[in-house]
């Protein structure tokens, strides 16, 4: 698991990212927030699994801290 935050979520798509604490971004779809609401804050502090998926990193079982 990798610790982040949250710095973009667009709630009419669904679509978001998150950058790690090493710099690195991730994409996300709200699917993979882990408590199953559709919605998450941007500048919320976040735990994830990196995914490679589609050809991008993108998080997955995102977990809010």
């Amino acid at each position: 698991m990798i610790d982040g935050i949250v710095t973009e979520f667009a709630d009419d798509r669904g679509l978001g990212t998150v950058v790690a604490g090493d710099g690195a971004t991730f994409l996300f779809h709200v699917i993979e927030i882990a408590d199953g609401t559709r919605s998450i804050d941007v500048g919320q502090a976040v735990r994830f699994q990196p995914l490679a998926k589609f050809g991008t990193r993108q998080a997955a079982a995102i977990h809010k801290v």
